[in-house]
């Protein structure tokens, strides 16, 4: 069987070179156009119809998610990407194939006989949710350093080494810093668990710990634990039963 193709690439070189290493499998790929950007990969899927992109993520005017997602006709996709081995798992789930630039012979064929065993009665879609989670995943995430609290009529910044933990009260989250200190913040627990870096671990339903500051683990009642902390309070904290995966992941740090 042999794909209609078409290659979306912003870089001149990376199509030519794709274009030379598919040409030793004129028996699988039927490269019908090629285009320098989403926008253009758009309107020329639409056009053609495609069985089969080649993908670059990274490009003016939309994205290649950017473009995926705005798609009514979804061809098969194999990525080609810059993006290094932390987004493989996510590009297994997503796409046919992905391949890594350069792009090297054997791994190009490696995808070949992938495709080649894809039959006209095993149809691979991607839906546009599964590609906009894909691209939430890979998005540079912006780097903090400091979490935003009011004090009077002032804002102060609090670095995440000064920090302590993040307990839950009521309806209020509160900030304990090393110096036993406390503030109010405008986050829930579930905002922190994801703003928070990998330093700060969840802990139970209503706490954060920063990691770096836990002195000891103290095993409590039913399988829990009390979490010592290095600061001023000399904080105990209670881990609760279904946060056991993050309590194991604490103690492989």
């Amino acid at each position: 069987m042999k794909f209609r193709t078409i290659l979306i690439d912003d870089e001149p070189i990376a199509i030519s070179r794709l274009k030379r290493l598919l040409r030793e499998y004129d028996d699988t790929f039927d490269i019908i156009t090629e285009a320098e950007n989403g926008q253009e990969g758009l309107e020329k899927i639409e056009i053609h119809k495609p069985d089969l992109i080649f993908l670059d993520i990274e490009m003016p005017l939309l994205s290649g998610f950017e473009m995926l997602a705005q798609l009514e006709f979804m061809p098969m996709v194999i990525f080609v990407t810059a993006f290094d081995q932390f987004a493989i798992k996510a590009f297994e789930e997503n796409s046919i194939d992905y391949l890594l630039k350069p792009i090297e012979k054997e791994r190009l064929e490696k995808t070949v006989q992938k495709l080649r065993k894809i039959t006209d009665n095993q149809s691979v879609k991607i839906s546009n949710e599964s590609l906009l989670g894909l691209f939430e995943q890979l998005k540079p995430k912006k780097e903090i350093h400091s979490i935003s609290v009011k004090s009077g009529d002032k804002i102060l910044f609090i670095p995440f080494d000064e920090i302590s933990n993040f307990q839950a009260e009521e309806k209020y989250v509160f900030l304990n810093t090393i110096d036993g200190k406390q503030y109010i913040t405008n986050y829930t627990i579930a905002n922190l668990e994801e703003k928070l870096p990998n330093t700060f671990i969840r802990i139970s339903r209503a706490a954060i710990v920063n990691s770096l500051k836990i002195k000891e683990l103290e095993r409590h009642f039913n399988g829990k634990y009390l979490v010592a902390m290095h600061d001023q309070k000399h904080s105990k904290i209670e881990t609760g039963v279904s946060y056991h995966d993050n309590l194991k992941r604490l103690m492989e740090m």
